[in-house]
């Protein structure tokens, strides 16, 4: 009898959770396109409005706002049940037929569709469940032979990238030090990519300390004892890779 009320718990908790990651993959891009198109406004606001007379600016006569007092905490409770119920509705018929007009009336509008859909696809990547976006530190060798790197996995190279090459590639991410946001996009064989057991978060502490903060190895002292790789391993992989290449070409 536990074990069902604690699965009817766990089940509704995450029901819980869904429907929130739904409110904020719904609402952010909108959200963020309609902040931006508001900072836009009100910057040509602040260059324009103080050129018309006084007697004809609107904001002369609009009433001065009552000011109450704030409650710590209030606002952040009140979006959070708010994005909940979004993403409540949005489970339904009635909330899916209004995600979708709203993004046929986004996708009219010049400019601000693009930044939509580049919003939404930004979203629709690093909150998606199934996604390995930054779920994965690894090692690579870069800019040469020799010198290691620490690179997050982004996920697998598809399209026209992949179908160039031979060799199955994936995306990672080689941020750089200490601003994380910037960095280099790599298409490396999936060969030469090796995971790290760090998590995440320890890797970025890494990379902005610039190394000064460094993670503890959390394997096993059998683990430490055999070293996954070295440069010259992966220079006979290239010699062998060459080599291969030639072969197909002769023939």
């Amino acid at each position: 009898m536990l074990t069902r009320n604690t699965e009817r718990k766990a089940g509704f908790g995450s029901r819980l959770r869904g429907y929130f990651l739904a409110g904020i993959l719904v609402t952010a891009p909108i959200g963020i396109t309609v902040m931006l198109a508001w900072w836009f406004i009100g910057w040509v606001d602040d260059r324009v409005v103080h050129l018309i007379p006084h007697t004809y600016n609107p904001e002369t006569y609009l009433p001065t706002a009552l000011q109450g007092f704030g409650i710590p905490g209030l606002g952040l409770l009140v979006v959070i049940i708010v994005l909940t119920l979004i993403g409540m509705l949005t489970a339904g018929f009635a909330g899916r037929f209004i995600v979708r007009l709203s993004e046929r009336i986004l996708a009219q509008m010049p400019v601000v569709s693009k930044l939509y859909s580049a919003l939404k696809q930004i979203f629709e990547t690093v909150m998606a469940q199934k996604s390995d976006a930054f779920r994965q530190a690894v090692l690579i060798e870069y800019p040469r032979r020799g010198i290691w790197a620490i690179g997050f996995l982004t996920g697998t190279t598809e399209g026209e990238v992949q179908n160039l090459t031979q060799e199955r590639v994936v995306n990672v991410f080689l941020p750089t030090t200490p601003n994380p946001t910037s960095g280099f996009l790599l298409f490396l064989p999936k060969e030469d990519v090796i995971p790290l057991t760090m998590k995440v978060e320890d890797a970025i502490k890494m990379v902005v300390s610039g190394g000064i903060v460094t993670p503890p190895d959390r394997r096993t002292d059998a683990e430490k004892a055999q070293p996954k790789t070295s440069a010259k391993t992966f220079e006979r992989l290239d010699i062998a890779r060459e080599k291969q290449t030639s072969g197909r070409l002769d023939t």
